[in-house]
C-alpha cells in the first residue's frame, strides 16, 4: 500500500493508465515504427503536464493540501475502487468516554508497586519483623547452647549440676524402665491366660456334648464338663483383676511418670540454656572494658537473669513433681500389687469367694458375657 500526497501524482497515473489501455496496431511485418500518429493523445498529454507543473509548484510554494490526500491500494496504474478519500472522514480519530474513568498519571518516584502503605500494609510489615527478630533470637540461642553442649561433652566447659535432684531424677528413670518390663510381662500373662481360658471354655462344651453323646461315659464326661465350666469361669474373673492391675500399671508408667519426665526434659534444657549465656557473661566480663563492650555485658546480664529465673522455675517444678509421684506410686503400687496377689492365690487355691471378694473389694465390676458381643438387630 502506497500513500500519494500531491494529487498531481494521481493526474500522471490516469495518463499513463489511459496510454498503457490503449490498442496499438501493429503492421504484417510487426514493426510498430510504422504507426500513424495519435494527434489527440499527444496534445492531452501536454495540457495534463502543464497542469501537473502548475500543482506542483503551488505545492513546493504553500505545502500540499492534506485535505485532498488519498491512499491508495494496489499496483500502479490500478483502479479507483481502493482509493479512499481523506476528506470523507470527519471529526477526531479518538473520542472522549465520560463513562470512563480518566488515568491517574502517577508524581515522579510512584510506579505501580511504589504507592503509599495502608493499615493492612504496616499490620504485614509488623509481623514480618516480628518473625525476623524471633529468628534472630532462636539462631543465637540455638549457637549457644549447641556451643555449650559441645564444650561439656569434650570436658572444656563447666555445667552446674544439683547432686540430690540429679540423682532422683535417675532412681525415677530405672523405676520406669522397671515397671515397663512389668507392664510387658503382665501383658503376656493376661494373653497367655486368656487363650487359657477361652481353650477351657470349649474343652467345657465338648465334654458336655460327649456326655449326651456317650451314655456309657455320661457321668465322667459330666464331671469334667462342670469342672471346667467353673475353672472358665473364674479364669475370667481373674482375668478381670489382672486387666485393672494393667491398666493401672499402664496409667502409671505412661501417663503419670511420663508427665514428669518431660517436666524433667524441660528443666534439662532450661539448665544447658543458663549455662550457656552464664558462660557468655563470663567470656565478657574477661574481656575490655570500652563502651561497647559494657553495652553487650548489659544485655548478656539481662539474658543471664532470664534463664536463671527460668532455671530455678523448672528445678522447683521437677522438685515438687518428683515428690508427688513417689506419693502417687506407694499408693497405687500397694493397692496394684494386694489385688494381683489376692487374686492370683484364690484362683488358684480354687477359692471362687475369696476370688469374688477380692474383686468387689477393689470395686473391680466384670462385664457379662455377651456384652461386647452385638445384638441380633445391629448385625442385621
Amino acid at each position: 500500500m502506497a500513500v500519494h500526497v500531491p494529487p498531481t501524482c494521481s493526474m500522471a497515473d490516469s495518463i499513463m493508465s489511459r496510454a498503457a489501455t490503449m490498442e496499438i496496431p501493429i503492421n504484417s511485418n510487426g514493426d510498430s515504427r510504422a504507426l500513424p500518429e495519435d494527434d489527440g493523445l499527444e496534445q492531452a498529454a501536454k495540457s495534463q503536464w502543464s497542469l501537473a507543473e502548475k500543482d506542483l509548484q503551488q505545492v513546493m510554494v504553500s505545502g500540499p493540501n492534506l485535505n485532498e490526500t488519498s491512499i491508495v491500494s494496489g499496483g500502479y496504474g490500478g483502479t479507483a475502487e481502493g482509493i479512499i478519500p481523506t476528506s470523507s472522514i470527519k471529526g477526531p480519530a479518538v473520542r472522549f468516554n465520560a463513562d470512563f474513568p480518566p488515568r491517574r498519571i502517577p508524581a515522579p518516584g510512584q510506579g505501580p508497586n511504589m504507592h503509599q502503605g495502608g493499615p493492612a500494609e504496616e499490620a504485614t510489615r509488623g509481623v514480618a519483623v516480628e518473625k525476623l527478630d524471633f529468628m534472630r533470637k532462636w539462631g543465637m540461642n540455638t549457637y549457644k547452647c549447641t556451643k555449650q553442649m559441645i564444650s561439656e561433652r569434650f570436658g572444656r566447659g563447666s555445667r552446674t549440676v544439683d547432686l540430690e535432684l540429679e540423682a532422683q531424677i535417675e532412681v525415677l528413670r530405672d523405676t520406669k524402665r522397671k515397671y515397663e518390663n512389668v507392664l510387658r510381662l503382665a501383658r503376656a500373662l493376661t494373653n497367655h491366660f486368656y487363650s487359657m481360658v477361652q481353650t477351657q471354655h470349649a474343652l467345657g462344651d465338648t465334654f458336655a456334648d460327649l456326655s449326651q453323646k456317650s451314655p456309657e461315659l455320661r457321668d465322667e464326661f459330666g464331671y469334667n464338663a462342670e469342672t471346667q465350666k467353673l475353672l472358665c469361669k473364674n479364669g475370667e474373673t481373674l482375668l478381670g483383676a489382672i486387666n485393672f492391675f494393667v491398666s493401672s500399671i499402664n496409667t502409671l508408667v505412661n501417663k503419670t511418670m511420663e508427665d514428669t519426665l518431660l517436666t524433667i526434659k524441660k528443666y534439662e534444657d532450661a539448665r544447658l540454656e543458663y549455662d550457656a549465656y552464664r558462660a557468655d557473661l563470663e567470656e565478657l566480663n574477661l574481656g575490655p572494658r570500652d563502651a561497647v563492650t559494657m553495652a553487650r555485658i548489659d544485655v548478656a546480664q539481662q539474658q543471664y537473669q532470664v534463664q536463671k529465673d527460668k532455671y530455678e522455675r523448672l528445678r522447683s517444678d521437677v522438685t515438687i513433681k518428683l515428690k508427688f509421684l513417689e506419693e502417687n506410686k506407694v499408693k497405687v503400687m500397694h493397692k496394684q500389687l494386694l489385688l494381683f496377689h489376692n487374686a492370683i492365690s484364690a484362683y488358684f487355691a480354687g477359692n471362687q469367694q475369696q476370688l469374688e471378694q477380692t474383686l468387689q473389694q477393689f470395686n473391680i465390676k466384670l462385664k457379662p458375657p455377651g456384652e461386647d458381643k452385638p445384638s441380633w438387630l445391629e448385625e442385621q
